[in-house]
């Protein structure tokens, strides 16, 4: 039986049995599928990408950065425009990774356009507190740099007297900023007596003592009042110790006449011409204000063209603006038209006891 049915199991499958090639086609399957997993294997260890130089792009614009990029296999990406003294507007400043490092063939390089340099007129520092330039610092990403303490008798302590870069010059972002700050200065003594001095010898007198002026006040005290520009009062008074950066205000007599001298609160305005050199250069700037009580300056120092400058101001009488430009009087303009005085009065007897203030304020009309 056992020779019957190894005969027959030979009929069945001796032809497979003969098909040499067979094995052949199966040794083959198994190689392959082992060198497909050991592939496998192998790039999840270690990527297969190809390794390429990255191109040095910074310099170069934005477009032919991306063309470089192109060429060496990798790609160029903007991620930020940022300003730059060193690289024009448009030029690349900035890549990563850098120029010349290793990497595999597709990487991204992110690449910082320059959006050129910033230039816009210092700020005025003058008389801040350090929390004040803090802010004004920060705001227009300027730097500070050295601290000087100096005797000052017109700055407070602990504000600034001067800086450099000086107002209004020409800086751009991260332009370091130095300052000179008040430690005080030595008392300016007592107040002096202004009183009975008319305001021009007053301003002369606070010139010579080295004492600030502060409000003047111009008041119309009635037929009986003192002559005009007289000083009838002050505050601090007489005598009083004067504070370093303090500062003593009057009040002027505007006359015997009953209209006395028309006071006004004015808002005028002065635009900085072009300057025909250069447009954008800062020109010297004076504007000045000449009343009845005499002339200074609201404006000293330098601006930029097409700068708009405006002042709030208390004028008594006829008033007018000027406006000089590098010391050329270049605009004048009328703020007010004192009326005219009465000529005729009817002078009644004069008040038993005759003061600066108190009779005019007890007389009857």
């Amino acid at each position: 039986m056992s020779d019957a049915g190894s005969t027959v199991r030979r009929a069945r499958f001796g032809w497979f049995f003969q098909q040499d090639w067979f094995l052949a086609i199966a040794l083959a399957f198994f190689v392959g599928v082992l060198v497909w997993f050991g592939r496998q294997i192998g790039d999840f260890f270690q990527p297969s990408a190809k390794e390429v130089s990255a191109p040095t792009l910074v310099g170069q614009t934005a477009g032919d950065a991306e063309r470089t990029a192109e060429r060496s296999h990798v790609q160029a990406v903007v991620v930020a425009h940022q300003p730059s003294d060193r690289y024009p507007k448009d030029l690349v400043i900035r890549q990563d990774p850098p120029g010349g490092s290793l990497v595999r063939s597709g990487r991204q390089i992110s690449i910082v356009i320059s959006s050129g340099v910033q230039i816009f007129s210092m700020p005025d520092l003058r008389s801040d507190t350090m929390r004040e330039v803090g802010l004004d610092l920060s705001h227009f990403k300027l730097l500070l740099g050295k601290t000087k303490l100096v005797e000052s008798d017109d700055v407070p302590a602990n504000r600034v007297v001067s800086q450099d870069p000086p107002p209004l010059s020409s800086v751009r972002v991260g332009t370091t900023v130095n300052l000179e700050l008040s430690k005080g200065g030595k008392s300016a003594g007592r107040v002096p007596n202004f009183v009975n001095l008319n305001v021009e010898e007053a301003r002369e007198l606070a010139r010579k003592q080295r004492v600030k002026l502060g409000q003047i006040v111009w008041t119309p005290f009635g037929r009986w009042g003192m002559p005009r520009g007289s000083i009838v009062r002050q505050s601090p008074s007489a005598g009083t110790p004067l504070e370093p950066g303090g500062d003593v205000s009057l009040q002027v007599s505007a006359g015997p006449r009953e209209s006395g001298y028309l006071v006004r609160q004015v808002h005028a305005t002065a635009v900085v011409p072009d300057n025909q050199t250069d447009p954008t250069r800062a020109q010297a700037v004076r504007v000045q204000v000449r009343d009845e009580t005499g002339t200074w300056n609201v404006y000293d120092t330098f601006a930029t063209p097409k700068q708009r400058l405006n002042f709030n101001l208390t004028v008594i009488g006829t008033a007018e603006l000027e406006m000089y430009v590098n010391n050329e009087l270049l605009s004048s303009s009328r703020l007010g038209t004192e009326p005219a005085m009465q000529e005729r009065q009817q002078m009644g007897p004069a008040p038993a006891t005759v003061g600066p203030i108190k009779p005019a304020a007890k007389r009857s009309p």
